[in-house]
């Protein structure tokens, strides 16, 4: 599916070298900070055989903090040519290591350090660009270090949740926040959305990416992606991850499905334009004629100008796919990504020429290489 939706390149570009850092959640090799291990200056009056109590956080913390590692990646190309390195973050699941495409993207060398400082070098078995998740291969894994359950459940507004991950090269760092929104829609290449996504607003700095962002219960809600600006991070959503990841570990790849349409969101300028009762529904603009749509959907016929824009009009408008209500771009994407397969046909209900009618539409799959 196509989306007009604002690239991703454009959406880091648009906040300048600091809020670049800040989405890649990548940081630099040499920005790890000390430990603060081997101090020696506690004073006297401290007991070292015995530590606070803690919470519930504490106990969350120990059972899976063997689990995550910090990644070190070098060798990757730059932009004016020359090899550049970074970190981020990863976690143990299904004998595998999980972390973001874009940590481990173009990387002539991947090493990890668990937290109970064993080194380790991994390499690639599965990427996927849309959901930018990667599985990792390593060469060792201490027996602690446990696979991580997903959660099974959806998260909500309000949730709270927690981040482990090693920020700026602080190792097994722990932040606690919210669920402060769902069904995010993060940019991804050629318009297509990273659907589904879990916003939050427990601490997530360069470094993270990659990382768990975890229930009370130590279930993985979500891959860490990207913080944006302090209180606004973001996490690749359990329910997705889940799809994505068994399929990059058996079989190096995974195939999303596509309608082959180019869309337009239904605004209240839209509607009025094209004689809808409402605001609601994707507008299908154009239908490749070699695409999976062909034959199938509708693309406008012509274009309008309202309130001094282009409107297309004509088109068949999208209000459902696959038995689920289509209000706007961002259902239609999760709907594809989480309940619908490449060769499927789904019955997608339209709005035509005035009425409604539902066609069967057997979904393509995307490019390998966006």
């Amino acid at each position: 599916m196509d989306d007009p939706a604002i690239s991703r390149r454009g959406f880091l570009a648009a906040g300048g070298g600091g809020f670049l850092a800040a989405v890649a959640g990548c940081a630099e090799p040499g920005s790890r900070a000390r430990s603060g291990r081997g101090d020696s200056s506690l004073p006297s009056t401290v007991d070292l055989e015995e530590r606070a109590d803690g919470t519930v956080y504490t106990e969350i913390y120990a059972d899976v903090i063997d689990s995550v590692a910090m990644v070190t990646v070098s060798g990757v190309e730059t932009e004016d040519g020359g090899e550049g390195a970074g970190q981020g973050s990863a976690f143990v699941f299904d004998d595998h290591l999980v972390t973001n495409n874009h940590v481990v993207e173009g990387a002539e060398l991947i090493q990890l350090q668990y937290t109970n400082g064993d080194w380790t070098e991994a390499e690639v078995v599965g990427t996927d660009v849309y959901s930018d998740l990667a599985a990792l291969d390593v060469v060792h894994r201490p027996d602690s270090a446990a696979s991580l359950p997903f959660a099974d459940v959806l998260p909500t507004v309000g949730q709270e949740v927690l981040a482990v991950g090693n920020p700026y090269g602080l190792e097994g760092t722990m932040s606690q926040g919210i669920v402060s929104g769902v069904n995010r829609s993060l940019p991804g290449p050629q318009g297509y959305d990273i659907p589904n996504a879990v916003q939050t607003d427990a601490g997530v700095n360069p470094g993270n990416s990659g990382g768990p962002l975890l229930d009370i219960d130590g279930r993985v809600v979500g891959v860490v992606n990207a913080g944006i600006v302090e209180g606004v991070g973001f996490a690749i959503s359990a329910a997705l991850a889940s799809r994505v990841l068994p399929s990059l570990i058996e079989a190096g790849r995974y195939d999303h499905p596509r309608m082959g349409v180019t869309l337009r969101e239904v605004t209240p300028a839209v509607a009025t334009a094209n004689d809808l009762a409402e605001a609601t529904g994707v507008l299908i603009v154009d239908v490749p004629a070699d695409g999976p749509a062909a034959g199938v959907l509708q693309g406008s016929t012509d274009q309008v100008t309202y309130e001094g824009v282009s409107i297309p009009v004509g088109g068949d408008v999208v209000v459902g796919l696959a038995g689920e209500p289509i209000p706007d771009s961002g259902a239609l994407s999760r709907v594809l990504a989480l309940q619908a397969s490449p060769g499927q046909t789904v019955p997608v209900e339209v709005r035509r020429d005035g009425e409604s009618t539902t066609v069967d539409l057997e979904l393509g799959a995307r490019p390998t290489d966006p």
